[in-house]
């Protein structure tokens, strides 16, 4: 086992945040993300926007456009009809999610200050964690558990967050929706039968 925390494994990414715009599965835009706008060979176009609180951004020649609870494919479709409308011949617009400002993390277990916290850009385990004001003086530092949805089933990986901040297993990257549990010693445990199905660190498994 300590073989398996030390090497580690790249964790998937959950179903939320696939936002690739081929991805059978897409992220639906909150407020506040901040997104890269390009028009293909129009470059007065390209600009990187931050959604607002109203769930809009503005863009140059067609003003406001209506973007949160949409997938990125569906916002791509509104600007390049709104621009094919009026303005351009076969618009051809990408849109690439810079930053999921929206999204929240769930830090639980034994921490000072459990709560939901908002991520913005990338984030790790350890800095999930330090949003919570850290581990308690009951945390079972081996037993971290993100708990996350991937292809519609909840799965779990089992962290030593001591290996982490020693260097020897990677940090790996929190997203939105994800859970984070530190466990507690001995008796204490609040995921006693829980995690039984993960053995191995760094691998999500089903749960539940």
């Amino acid at each position: 086992m300590a073989d398996s925390a030390r090497i580690g494994t790249p964790l998937p990414p959950p179903d939320t945040t696939q936002v690739q715009v081929s991805g059978a599965t897409e992220y639906h835009i909150g407020p506040m993300d901040v997104l890269d706008i390009s028009v293909f060979q129009v470059a007065d176009l390209t600009r990187t926007v931050q959604v607002d609180a109203a769930g809009q951004i503005t863009l140059p020649l067609i003003g406001q456009v209506m973007v949160a609870g949409k997938t990125v494919t569906q916002v791509q479709s509104d600007i390049a009809a709104k621009l094919a409308a009026k303005y351009l011949q076969s618009p051809d617009v990408t849109v690439f999610v810079k930053e999921y400002t929206s999204q929240k993390v769930t830090v639980d277990g034994s921490v000072n200050q459990p709560g939901v916290y908002a991520i913005s850009g990338k984030t790790t385990l350890l800095q999930a964690i330090a949003m919570a004001r850290g581990t308690d003086k009951d945390a079972n530092y081996k037993r971290v558990v993100i708990f996350r949805m991937i292809n519609n089933q909840r799965m779990a990986a089992v962290f030593d967050i001591g290996q982490i901040r020693a260097g020897r297993m990677d940090d790996p990257e929190i997203f939105g929706n994800d859970v984070v549990v530190v466990d507690r010693d001995g008796m204490k445990s609040v995921l006693r039968g829980v995690t039984g199905a993960v053995p191995i660190f760094s691998i999500f498994r089903p749960v539940g």
